[in-house]
């Protein structure tokens, strides 16, 4: 009977998911946006949970399969991971009852002095006893059932914790290979010119040799060449902050990884946005938002389930008796049964603040989630502005870069002729310079945002994935 009163009368708010207003579509999707742009459309791909391979680079698949094998702190988020599913058998074991044994052999001596004794005589015998306490909680206003469901959403919401993790550092990983391959474009590029200009200061110094161009034209032309090669060299420096931070993403140390140069020249892929309302379960970040959210849900019913009172069953059974002959003897044995019930009357105002604290807490985590689910569109939309961007700057550059060439050559004509000082020349190198370079950059940061874009939109992960940690 009590077993059923339990089941009527649970206590505390039954948890909804808070509402979340999404936007109907993502601004920079929409056509007048980008005319230049387009992302692919929900039907073309989906996103997997290998996502790296729409980039289609073999080197980067290689080192992303070594994410989840070898990264420490993933491995350290799991075991946190096991640790919250641990808690929950934790909580679980209130559904049962608790057995104890205590078994124990005493030798006693009663006072002679005392005023009970007779005739002022003192006594000795033995006291051995093996009893047995079976005590029980009764789940009359839902306590252990709101435990239990608060360390479940805390297990999935840390679950989801380590997949924001796991997204993290394949994201960061990619984004530093790129940069990496970047890094090496750049210093392609000035090799290049290195060798370029060495050519225009052979010239140069011909030409002063011939008695046709002055020593000031030579000391530009070392200058321009001097300069670049700095410029070359420190490329190195930031290559090598890349390929260590890559090595250390894969597990590994610096010391251990070496990436031979290879210039980034792909366009990066079409990705599948989608609808800002599927957002809200590909984000996992936002579903460990929304799983504390609900566990919040059940700590308020926790603490509405204090001003009930406790209701216990207990048994205590077991034989005990004054020798070893007469211990184990049907007579020696003894039991006590029957319910208990606790009620505090008075506090001084605990419960009924611990149930306002559990109340603004909920109310915290709501705002939490819906924060963090302005932040995920927020995210989404500065990377699909950057990309639509960038793609028009992309195709006015390389005509930037094409007129730069062409006046890079007239100039370098002109001066051979002896029209013009070779300081119309170094102008022209710089400008040149200066847009091939902006050109390496821009497809750098476009490939830096498709990268963002897709840890923005959850990586391919959807919280279907979340463990279900049923009984």
């Amino acid at each position: 009977m009590l077993a059923l009163l339990a089941a009527g009368c649970t206590v505390g708010p039954k948890y909804q998911r808070p509402v979340i207003q999404s936007p109907v579509a993502y601004k920079e999707t929409a056509p007048d946006a980008y005319k230049e742009w387009q992302a692919a459309h929900p039907s073309d791909a989906t996103l997997r949970g290998d996502w790296w391979t729409l980039f289609g680079d073999a080197q980067l698949n290689a080192l992303e399969q070594q994410v989840d094998v070898s990264n420490q702190n993933l491995k350290s988020a799991e075991a946190r991971f096991e640790q919250a599913r641990a808690l929950i058998k934790v909580q679980q074991s209130q559904r049962s009852p608790t057995v104890t044994v205590g078994p124990s052999i005493t030798t006693n001596r009663d006072s002679a002095t005392y005023a009970e004794a007779t005739a002022k005589t003192s006594s000795q015998f033995g006291n051995f006893s093996l009893p047995f306490d079976v005590s029980y909680e009764v789940d009359a206003w839902g306590r252990v059932k709101h435990s239990i469901e608060a360390a479940r959403n805390e297990a999935q919401a840390t679950e989801a914790d380590l997949e924001t993790l796991r997204l993290s550092y394949h994201a960061e990983l990619a984004y530093d290979y790129f940069e990496l391959r970047s890094a090496d474009a750049e210093q392609k590029l000035l090799d290049d010119t290195v060798v370029a200009y060495q050519k225009a200061l052979d010239l140069t110094e011909n030409r002063f040799e011939g008695g046709v161009a002055a020593g000031a034209e030579v000391a530009q032309a070392k200058t321009q060449l001097e300069a670049t090669k700095t410029q070359d060299a420190d490329i190195a420096v930031r290559r090598a902050q890349f390929e260590h931070a890559v090595a250390v993403l894969t597990g590994q140390s610096p010391a251990a990884l070496s990436l031979a140069p290879l210039p980034l020249t792909e366009e990066p892929p079409a990705i599948p946005v989608g609808l800002p309302s599927q957002l809200l379960e590909r984000r996992p970040d936002i579903a460990a938002s929304e799983r504390r959210v609900a566990e919040a849900n059940e700590q308020v019913g926790i603490a509405h389930a204090a001003f009930f009172p406790q209701i216990m069953l207990g048994a205590l059974l077991g034989l005990e008796g004054q020798s070893i002959g007469d211990w184990l003897n049907w007579p020696s044995r003894f039991w006590a049964v029957g319910p208990s019930v606790l009620q505090t009357v008075f506090d001084g105002g605990r419960r009924r603040a611990t149930q306002q604290a559990s109340e603004f807490d909920y109310d915290a985590t709501v705002a939490t989630y819906r924060e963090t689910a302005l932040d995920a569109f927020q995210q989404v939309e500065d990377n699909l502005a950057a990309l639509r961007v960038l793609e028009k700057e992309t195709t006015t550059q390389k005509a930037a870069v094409a007129a730069a060439e062409q006046s890079l050559a007239l100039s370098t004509n002109r001066y051979t002729g002896g029209l013009v000082t070779y300081l119309e020349v170094v102008t022209a190198q710089s400008a040149a310079l200066a847009n091939e370079r902006t050109a390496v950059d821009i497809l750098r940061r476009r490939m830096d945002a498709s990268v963002l874009l897709i840890k923005a939109l959850g990586g391919g992960w959807d919280s279907s994935k979340l463990p279900k940690l049923t009984n």
